[in-house]
């Protein structure tokens, strides 16, 4: 057991004696001083230390604990505002005790006594919300505490998506060079994807602005595994699904690595050989899906279908009227938002209204109707949070 989930299991071990024995009992002192001892061993060699919740999901500093996944109390913490327990200095044992009855405080286990006072002056000690800086500024906003409860000190998450987008960038280059796909790599960036769309604490999608246009291929990517994730949560699919999602639209459109980069970025009409081309590029992605160390088989049929229409037209052809899987056309709604919205050679990009009124308009015909009435709720919901905040985040 490594020693950030150590002290982990020792703190939720604290917590919940503290639920479970009342105020002198010998219990949860000794179990605060086994807390107290872990995060010490922690902190020897580097006292700032930083912990993130997510449902499901736990990080030390930037790094997945694969451990404490399914973890009860990362739940629990981040459903009362504690997202993110950050130590930038070294604790005290009587520090660590107060901060124990404050969080046993916020997640209803223990009466909230003092636990409004639970800092006073300067602490070793930061709690609260994850929220999203844009371009190392951003305002920060997140919802009020609950009545009776510590404001928190906001712990923000900097994030530019930066080394992301090189990371797929790489991916692109080590299939290119007709390398395995680095599985591992492609499913980090999703789990960092995941961990900024959810550091919004309003439904706001960390969209990437296209700088150069040789970097199309990545940022797209990127922007589409967003919002597959978002719609699938906002179609409750499931975590398991949402994940899912994400890692087959970050790879949707892996066959165009194999495109000449003069015809990805032409600015004219494709002839009718270049378009040839273009059109072969689902079906390299499956293959290179397919032939992966772990055949990725639901990655490898949204990048076969995601051109494909609901009334049987787009591209490739299938042999039956099946018609394109579920995933195929969320993914496909989500791909051609982006698109529009992005500026190409060319033409300029699309504002988000007009995307979503092509969309709509072609429900139906391209697009399955009802993932469609799902997008355009979810999409105007976001246009109306984002009206006032700033753009979407850049690339350096």
């Amino acid at each position: 057991m490594s020693e950030p989930v150590d002290f982990l299991h020792a703190l939720s071990q604290a917590l919940a004696t503290m639920g479970l024995y009342g105020d002198g009992h010998p219990a949860p002192a000794r179990a605060a001083a086994l807390a107290h001892e872990r995060l010490e061993a922690l902190q020897a060699d580097d006292p700032h230390l930083r912990f993130t919740f997510l449902a499901g999901e736990v990080l030390f500093g930037d790094e997945v604990q694969p451990e404490m996944a399914g973890w009860e109390w990362s739940e629990r913490l981040a459903g009362v505002g504690v997202e993110r327990l950050e130590f930038t200095g070294p604790v005290g044992l009587g520090q660590l005790e107060r901060l124990l009855a404050h969080l046993a405080a916020r997640v209803g286990i223990r009466a909230a006594g003092s636990a409004v006072a639970w800092q006073s002056g300067e602490s070793p000690v930061r709690l609260g919300l994850v929220a999203l800086a844009r371009d190392g500024a951003g305002d920060g906003t997140a919802p009020a505490p609950a009545a009776g409860t510590a404001a928190p000190a906001i712990a923000r998450l900097s994030y530019n998506l930066h080394e992301e987008r090189e990371a797929i960038g790489w991916i692109h280059g080590e299939v290119r060079s007709g390398s395995r796909l680095p599985l591992i790599e492609a499913d980090a960036v999703v789990r960092s994807l995941s961990l900024a769309m959810h550091s919004e604490q309003a439904m706001v999608l960390p969209l990437l602005q296209l700088k150069e246009f040789d970097q199309y291929t990545t940022t797209h990517s990127m922007n589409v595994s967003v919002l597959a994730m978002a719609l699938g949560e906002f179609l409750e699919l499931g975590a398991a699904a949402v994940r899912s999602l994400g890692f087959a639209a970050l790879l949707h459109d892996l066959g165009k690595v194999c495109i000449p980069e003069e015809i990805l970025n032409k600015p004219g009409k494709l002839t009718d050989e270049e378009r040839k081309v273009v059109e072969r590029h689902p079906a390299v992605g499956a293959k290179l899906l397919l032939d992966s160390p772990d055949a990725q088989e639901i990655a490898a049929v949204v990048a076969y279908e995601h051109h494909i229409f609901i009334d049987g037209g787009g591209y490739p052809l299938l042999p039956d009227a099946r018609g394109a899987q579920y995933a195929s056309r969320l993914v496909h709604i989500c791909d051609v938002y982006d698109a529009l919205r992005t500026k190409r050679p060319y033409r300029e990009a699309w504002e988000s209204e007009r995307a979503i009124g092509y969309i709509e308009s072609r429900a139906g015909i391209e697009f399955d109707p009802t993932i469609v009435r799902a997008f355009v709720a979810m999409m105007r919901k976001w246009d109306r949070t984002t009206a006032a905040r700033p753009g979407p985040v850049p690339i350096h």
